[in-house]
């Protein structure tokens, strides 16, 4: 038997998504050799992962070694949008950063079967993440990729988790797919979802248009059915929306995941909504403008998804707030009021931005621990950490922002019990 390589590398290589034989080193983890060495290398550490891959490509053919390590690095790192799930899933690593986190998906999909539907379409499904939990939730799901090793990696889990009989999967263009299923037999299917890619070789994709398909397929495709489901990115501009469609922005822990075009049954056209989860609150309605007036004692942080659907006025009313600055997403108020839409503070000092003062005023409090907070401010947090210097035992929050279209650093504390109030 060779001897292991002098220089090995460093780490061994996942495979490369778009390697001709990506699909059969895939297919290869599948057998019942390739299931072993899954479940041998199932908690190996990144640390680990030299000294394991070295000792068993004294066994195993290197390649499927290689894509054993890469799969557990992966179902490692999808503990975090999968859950217990990860475990029993297969992953790419595209498809993994790509998928839907299970909460946003579940979500999701019990929206589509409360509002009837029975049998939907998957297209661009990805390793299947949203497919899941549609099956999960009752629905027949035809679910479509159009890359083979991706629509491998979707079947493997959909059997993986008990759920083959729900899920088809088609490896197909989803443009021939969506024309097939729809030309004649739109009974045959009552609901579309639709995600685009919106990576390419050069990162993230902004222009609805360049995502793949367009938003305009994905648009006139929604229109042919009774309900549908467009995955857009958050940042989508309003303008962008039609106005037959109701746009929904989801975070999850107070990080933006994605937006949601609803049409059809399910969708009321034109309301802008903001679900928050874990906790599932959902604020619905118009956008409207909010007051803007002077700090009161305490400031309020809208939950991203909130300033994304436009819905930061209505926050406003419901805690008898005002805005800090008309153009920024700041609310201020004088009493304290429980919302789950937004974090509170307690303001201890409103002062123009200046750092000799800031950095005078930290250490005149003892604060070791500053947490920077900014909107409508040219400064970094990492820059006016580095300039200020924090060193001590106390603990404070700096908003850096303006107020009334002034330069302005606020200080503060969280304030306990008042984002979520009593169920």
């Amino acid at each position: 038997m060779a001897p292991p390589p002098e220089h090995p590398p460093e780490r061994p290589p996942a495979p490369d998504p778009e390697a001709p034989d990506a699909t059969a080193a895939f297919a290869a983890l599948l057998t019942e050799p390739g299931q072993r060495l899954l479940e041998r290398v199932r908690e190996v550490t990144p640390a680990e992962e030299l000294a394991v891959a070295t000792r068993l490509r004294r066994e195993h053919p290197p390649a499927l070694v290689a894509a054993a390590l890469g799969q557990a690095r992966l179902r490692q790192r999808a503990e975090a949008k999968f859950g217990a799930d990860a475990a029993a899933m297969y992953f790419t690593p595209e498809g993994l950063e790509q998928a839907t986190r299970t909460s946003v998906a579940d979500r999701r999909a019990s929206r589509l079967a409360r509002a009837g539907v029975r049998r939907v379409a998957d297209l661009c499904c990805g390793i299947g993440g949203d497919a899941i939990a549609l099956a999960r939730a009752g629905l027949r799901v035809l679910a479509v990729d159009r890359s083979p090793l991706t629509c491998a990696v979707a079947e493997a889990n959909a059997a993986a988790l008990g759920l083959a009989d729900r899920i088809e999967v088609r490896c197909a263009p989803v443009e021939t797919v969506a024309d097939a299923e729809l030309g004649g037999r739109v009974g045959a299917l009552d609901a579309v979802f639709v995600d685009p890619a919106r990576r390419g070789g050069r990162g993230r994709i902004f222009d609805p248009e360049s995502y793949s398909p367009p938003l305009s397929w994905a648009l006139a495709t929604a229109t042919r059915l009774p309900n549908a489901a467009l995955k857009i990115a958050p940042g989508v501009p309003h303008e962008a929306i039609p106005p037959e469609a109701e746009a929904e922005w989801v975070s999850h822990r107070g990080e933006v995941k994605e937006a949601v075009l609803w049409f059809g049954d399910v969708a009321t056209p034109g309301l802008r909504r903001a679900t928050l989860l874990p906790g599932g609150h959902s604020l619905a309605g118009a956008p409207e403008p909010a007051p803007a007036g002077a700090p009161g004692r305490y400031l309020y942080e809208p939950d991203g998804a909130v300033i994304r659907a436009g819905l930061v006025g209505a926050v406003a009313e419901a805690i008898g707030g005002r805005l800090l600055d008309p153009s920024i997403a700041y609310l201020t108020g004088d009493a304290p009021a429980p919302t789950p839409y937004a974090t509170a503070y307690e303001i201890t000092d409103v002062l123009p931005f200046h750092l000799k003062r800031l950095r005078a005023l930290l250490r005149e409090r003892d604060v070791g621990t500053l947490t920077v907070k900014k909107r409508g401010s040219a400064i970094t947090p990492e820059e006016l950490l580095r300039r200020v210097r924090p060193s001590g035992r106390n603990a404070a929050t700096v908003f850096l922002t303006r107020v009334a279209g002034a330069p302005s650093m606020i200080l503060g504390r969280p304030l306990a019990n008042v984002r979520t109030p009593p169920v």
